[in-house]
């Protein structure tokens, strides 16, 4: 996984660089991030929707595709702020020696 993460980074900061009628990554980031953000809420709401039909019908087809829309969109919002997959998979190793509830309860001191 971390290689196909890796990968989609390289694509993502050379096209934050293209022409933005060359990719759909380019024309996200001259939109701005408002633009971008809207596309995250976007699939949000999609990922959401598509968990509960799959929930009724036991097909979990639509939600892994409507996930890998939100972990995308979700990576061009990280790449447009400068930042990578490598610093969410930090903070996901740095949870894992600490309990939810205790990784919960350090965020409100």
């Amino acid at each position: 996984m971390t290689d196909t993460l890796a990968r989609l980074q390289q694509v993502l900061e050379a096209r934050k660089q293209a022409e933005p009628d060359s990719s759909y990554v380019a024309s996200l980031h001259a939109k701005g991030l408002n633009k971008i953000l809207e596309k995250v809420g976007e699939e949000s709401v999609e990922a959401i929707l598509a968990a509960k039909d799959a929930a009724t019908s036991g097909d979990n087809s639509d939600l892994i595709y409507e996930t890998a829309d939100l972990w995308f969109h979700s990576l061009v919002m990280l790449s447009h702020l400068g930042e990578s997959h490598e610093a969410v998979l930090n903070e996901l190793a740095r949870r894992f020696d600490l309990s939810g509830l205790e990784e919960k309860a350090s965020r409100n001191t």
